[in-house]
This record gives structure tokens, C-alpha cells and sequence, in this order.
């Protein structure tokens, strides 16, 4: 009895690029080395040098992407592209295309459905590889989602990542900009996908490469992107700190009134003591909305994981790395 072949899963490298025509040539010639079964798609975001040009010649298929903004470019390439397995890797060569096989076999081991590349990078190059405060933002935001989530995430910002195509095509992303790696992890976290981390080397960025973050700029709309995804992803979390915040001041507000109360039978503060009541209000307030947005939270993650279970399609067997 004939057996049917094996069917091989197929690959999407997917690299989002703007202004990178002095790298982006050496990055789609080192994925097509190591993984020649995979296509390489480049998305070219509104580049104004021959970042297109250089992708071409060096075998890539280019898609023009014309919303400004790495997070518009990462929803325009899961959206276009079909396959199996999505690798997406920045366009400036500071990652290596020698881990990809490293990466795809832990995605395949562990049934993964997001693996990170997490930044190892030597000593000696730290202050090349990374913006000021880059580091010390990455750490901050990190040990947050650990808090937030129980998560041993180590590395939010990593640009180098293992999809499955169930994650790519079912999570949605709403982030315009750098901030699309908090989202994305946030994504995955929260509505039960499996999220892996392996070392993986990281550089600075070659001669002639100029990095589009700017530290503080770009922190701030990080930060501003993590509380606002704290508030779509855990409300609960989110409006509880806010409550017992107004509950301590209501009851820092109401103290001397009761004071007055408890001694004399009458409040001789009484703006005090409608400052506690407004304050206490808006705790209870908030704490109701907790309740409430947690609740609904959870009916849409659960409907979210029954689309899932209906749709998904099977893994393909097979090696991809034949």
C-alpha cells in the first residue's frame, strides 16, 4: 500500500522595511541561503530610497505597503501573505537568518504559536547594538508584563519572530508603530497562544544603517501603547488600581470629618467630607466597570477560542528544513 508524500509546511519571510537599501539586499540573500524552500516577501514602507530596488535584485518579492508606520506594515503582511509558518525579521540586518532553523525547530517542538528571538548580544557591542535607554525600556517593560501577565517574557521588542499561521490570520492588531511588539505579545498572552523565547544573536546595525526610533519619543508612545492595552487586556487590573487609588483618598479625605463626627456628633469639615463621598464614588465606579469589563473579557476570549478550535487548520507534517 502506497503511502500519500509528505507534505512539507510552507514558509513566509516576511520583512518590513523602511529605508533600508544599504541592508536589505544582504538579509534576503542570507534567508534565501538558509531557508531556500521559503519566499521572502518584503514590505516596503513608504521608503524613499531604492530599498525596493535592492529587494528585488536579491530575489524577494516586494509588496509597496503605503501606511507609514512599522505596526500598519506588520497588518498589511499577515493580511497578504498565506503560508504555514510566518518568520518576520527587520530589514537591517541585526538579526542573523543562521538562527532561523534554531527558531523554527523550537516553534515545531514546542507547538508553539509565536516564538521570539530574544536579543543576546556580546558585551562589547552592547553600546553599538542599542539606542540610549533602549535597554533599560525594554527591562521596564518586560518586568511590567511579567506582573501583569506571569509571563517569563525577557525580550518585548525583539523584531525577529516565529508565527503560526492560526496566530497571523486570528489575532487582531491595531498598533501603528514600534509599539506593534507589545501588542502582538499582549495578543498572544491573552488569549491563550503558546509563546516561546530562544536566544538568538543580535548587532549593531552595519555602516550606513541609521536606526527610525527615536528613544524618548518612541518610549513615550510605548508606554502610552502599554496602559492602553493594560485597559483592553486586563481591565480589571487596570480599573482595580484606579479604584483603590480614589478609595485611599476618599478615605484620606474622610478622615478628619469622621474624626469631627465621632467627637462632637457634627462635621465641622464638610467640604472635606464631600470630597471623600465625590472620591468614593468614582471608586465604586470604577470597581463596577472592573467587574463588568473583566466579565466581558472573558465571553469574548472564550468565543475567540471556540473560533479558533472551528477554524484552525491541521499543522502539515513533515520537516520544513529538508
Amino acid at each position: 500500500m502506497e503511502h500519500p508524500p509528505l507534505l512539507i509546511p510552507s514558509i513566509a519571510v516576511l520583512i518590513p522595511c523602511h529605508n533600508e537599501e544599504s541592508t536589505v539586499s544582504k538579509v534576503v540573500s542570507d534567508f534565501r541561503r538558509v531557508l531556500p524552500q521559503a519566499k521572502i516577501w518584503v514590505f516596503d514602507n513608504v521608503s524613499t530610497d531604492r530599498t525596493a530596488e535592492a529587494a528585488l535584485a536579491a530575489g524577494a518579492t516586494v509588496v509597496p505597503s503605503r501606511e507609514k508606520g512599522k505596526g500598519n506594515a506588520v497588518r498589511h503582511m499577515f493580511s497578504a501573505v498565506e503560508a504555514d509558518i510566518f518568520i518576520m525579521v527587520d530589514g537591517d540586518s541585526t538579526y542573523s537568518a543562521d538562527s532561523a532553523p534554531a527558531l523554527i525547530q523550537a516553534f515545531q517542538d514546542a507547538s508553539a504559536d509565536m516564538v521570539v528571538g530574544r536579543r543576546c548580544t556580546p558585551q562589547e557591542e552592547l553600546a553599538h547594538a542599542y539606542r540610549p535607554m533602549h535597554r533599560l525600556g525594554n527591562d521596564f517593560v518586560c518586568w511590567l508584563i511579567r506582573k501583569t501577565f506571569d509571563a517569563p517574557i525577557r525580550d518585548i521588542f525583539s523584531g525577529y519572530r516565529v508565527f503560526s499561521r492560526e496566530f497571523v490570520k486570528s489575532a487582531p492588531l491595531y498598533a501603528r508603530g514600534f509599539e506593534i511588539e507589545i501588542e502582538m505579545t499582549f495578543q498572544a498572552l491573552s488569549k491563550g497562544f503558546r509563546v516561546l523565547e530562544i536566544d538568538t544573536p543580535y548587532g549593531s546595525r552595519p555602516e550606513g544603517s541609521v536606526s527610525k526610533l527615536d528613544t524618548y519619543r518612541d518610549g513615550l508612545l510605548v508606554l502610552r501603547a502599554f496602559g492602553s492595552i493594560c485597559r483592553d487586556y486586563r481591565p480589571g487590573l487596570f480599573f482595580g488600581i484606579i479604584a483603590v487609588f480614589f478609595i485611599l483618598l476618599s478615605l484620606a479625605a474622610g478622615a478628619a470629618p469622621i474624626i469631627d463626627y465621632m467627637e462632637y456628633r457634627y462635621v465641622y469639615r464638610l467640604p472635606l467630607a464631600v470630597l471623600a463621598t465625590g472620591l468614593a464614588i468614582f471608586g465604586a465606579l470604577s470597581l463596577c466597570i472592573s467587574f463588568i469589563l473583566e466579565t466581558q473579557l472573558r465571553y469574548h476570549n472564550e468565543l475567540h477560542s471556540l473560533i479558533r478550535r472551528n477554524s484552525s487548520r491541521p499543522r502539515k507534517p513533515g520537516n520544513p528544513l529538508e
